[in-house]
């Protein structure tokens, strides 16, 4: 169907027709019923507007503060001044002398005599006589010699010595008259002291009695 058909078709006019007729049957019916009495009360009424402040947006940050750039001095070129000439000194070298070594005489051939060693000490005695002590008791004439009689006696001792100079012990050689001086030679000797030399040895000693 073309344009002109569609234009000229009835049922198009008719639509339009009825919706003209339907918007003229509300507005009588709304001028009958008061509806727009009400509608023109409402538009009379107060309006209450409010007044929205436009939020203010903070202000920008100031801007950085520009570097001052402090031009650079260049430091003036300083003209080259060539250094003056100085004249080298000549240093004269003296004669050196050599030094003129001697030749010491050859020393004839001298033959060093022998050592002669020392001769070893001579070896001690196997028994020492006439021994001294450092500390010593002294021998008391015997009692029983004085109620027998006996004016005089003599006894020969050996003592051994040891390496303290302490007497160890006390043998009898020779007592005249026999046993008469030998208990109280042994007591009293046996307490002397000698000098100490380390080693033991082998002293004796002879003792005199007489009754005064």
């Amino acid at each position: 169907m073309d344009f002109a058909r569609r234009q000229r078709d009835p049922t198009r006019h008719i639509v339009g027709i009825v919706f003209v007729v339907l918007v003229h049957v509300l507005v009588i019916y709304a001028l009958v019923t008061g509806l727009a009495r009400k509608a023109v009360e409402v538009i009379k009424k107060p309006l209450s507007a409010t007044i929205i402040e436009e939020i203010k947006a903070p202000p920008p940050p100031p801007p950085p503060p520009k570097k001052v750039e402090i031009p650079k001095v260049q430091a003036p070129v300083q003209p080259y001044v060539p250094p003056p000439d100085i004249p080298v000194p000549t240093t004269t070298q003296e004669p050196v002398i050599s030094a003129v070594t001697a030749t010491p005489p050859t020393e004839p051939n001298v033959i060093a005599p022998p050592v002669v060693e020392a001769p070893p000490p001579p070896p001690k005695p196997a028994i020492r006589k006439g021994i001294v002590p450092i500390e010593k008791v002294d021998v008391v004439y015997p009692k029983e010699a004085i109620r027998a009689g006996v004016e005089k006696g003599r006894v020969v001792a050996r003592l051994y010595i040891d390496e303290k100079g302490l007497v160890t012990e006390v043998r009898i050689v020779e007592s005249d008259p026999p046993r008469v001086f030998d208990r109280e030679v042994i007591r009293a000797l046996s307490r002397w002291k000698f000098q100490a030399e380390g080693e033991k040895f082998i002293g004796e000693i002879e003792l005199g009695f007489k009754l005064e």
